[in-house]
């Protein structure tokens, strides 16, 4: 684990004090030049940056915090359920503050480098949305937890690292969701979830296979499919999951759009859900209410999620602690869509 260097690391290459370096960035008593250049080359030599970061941190310049989400091509991330209540809640607590919400898209192979936005003094603290387990990605958070830079993840958790984070329970929303299904008599539940590359991901699994541990039925890995939370996905899972639904007639997704996307692709088939089978989406989206019959779902506070996430950005801003990660309760939304019993 790379550590990134700090005033310290500069006086003490350059052979000065602290309260020197201190000097010859913020520029406010006059220094010999050969000082100077010592502590500049000392500071280019370790990649040291406190200028533009610290300062525009501190005086709060650019009054405008990051929003950071994915860039798909040919994918409006903005039009779904997820993000654009997430951002909504973002938008609204900043606004009640009087800051602005810069919107930064990134790519999937663009370089990870957030620090580098408080560096060029466009934000004041960045909130990343959509980030997933990968060595690129976890080295840029690792950096700006290091410079105590403000920001926070939402949705996305680190095994072994305490990034600052706003989180939903996954693990207990997929338990629930699953036991709902097992209690109604169906001997297995198939699941089609996210990428593992998310903790979400990884969270509602381990929700999943712990409703069976606390029957002492062991999952079959044939039950379990893998979709990327898109409509797509669970439209093209449909052909392979309709010939499981013989041996048991109940499935729960990991999001509402793959459960659409399945219940669209099953209906092509001839089947009906909560009438041929009963299934369980997840996030509550406004779509969930809409479907034909509505969609039983577990609804996760994305709105609030937000909210906290920016008022934990905002508080570190001002110097005020705040828990580093913080996980709110979901709840299992009931609808006509899982009406059908096994018995």
């Amino acid at each position: 684990m790379n550590t990134l260097a700090n005033r310290k690391d500069v006086a003490r290459l350059a052979g000065v004090s602290e309260a020197t370096v201190s000097r010859v960035f913020n520029n406010v008593s006059p220094l010999r030049e050969e000082t100077k250049r010592k502590v500049l080359q000392a500071a280019k030599e370790l990649n040291y940056h406190p200028n533009v970061i610290a300062q525009n941190f501190a005086k709060g310049k650019s009054h405008n915090i990051g929003v950071i989400v994915p860039y798909l091509p040919k994918v409006n991330v903005m039009s779904t359920h997820y993000f654009s209540e997430l951002v909504s809640g973002i938008g609204a607590k900043l606004g009640e503050s009087g800051y602005g919400l810069l919107l930064l898209f990134q790519t999937p192979d663009e370089r990870k480098n957030y620090v580098q936005l408080f560096q060029s003094q466009r934000v004041d603290g960045c909130i990343i949305l959509g980030s997933s387990d990968n060595a690129a990605e976890i080295k840029a958070i690792e950096e700006l937890h290091q410079l105590q830079l403000p920001y926070c993840l939402i949705n996305q958790t680190y095994s072994g690292y305490s990034f600052h984070s706003i989180d939903a329970d996954h693990v207990g929303g997929s338990f629930q969701a699953t036991s709902f299904l097992l209690d109604k008599g169906f001997p297995h539940v198939i699941f089609i979830n996210g990428p593992k590359e998310y903790s979400n991901s990884l969270d509602r699994f381990k929700g999943y296979k712990q409703a069976f541990d606390k029957r002492n039925v062991q999952i079959s890995k044939e039950f379990v499919f893998e979709g990327n939370y898109s409509r797509k996905s669970g439209y093209q899972a449909a052909k392979e999951i309709s010939k499981l639904l013989p041996i048991s007639k109940a499935i729960f997704s990991a999001n509402d759009r793959m459960a659409i996307g399945l219940i669209q692709g099953l209906g092509e088939l001839g089947l009906q859900a909560g009438t041929d089978y009963a299934i369980i989406g997840y996030d509550d989206s406004e779509i969930a209410r809409m479907t034909s019959p509505p969609l039983t779902t577990v609804r996760v506070p994305l709105y609030e999620m937000g909210k906290l996430a920016a008022e934990k950005i905002l508080n570190f801003i001002t110097g005020n602690e705040s828990e580093q990660q913080i996980r709110l309760p979901v709840t299992l939304i009931e609808r006509k869509s899982t009406s059908l019993d096994m018995y």
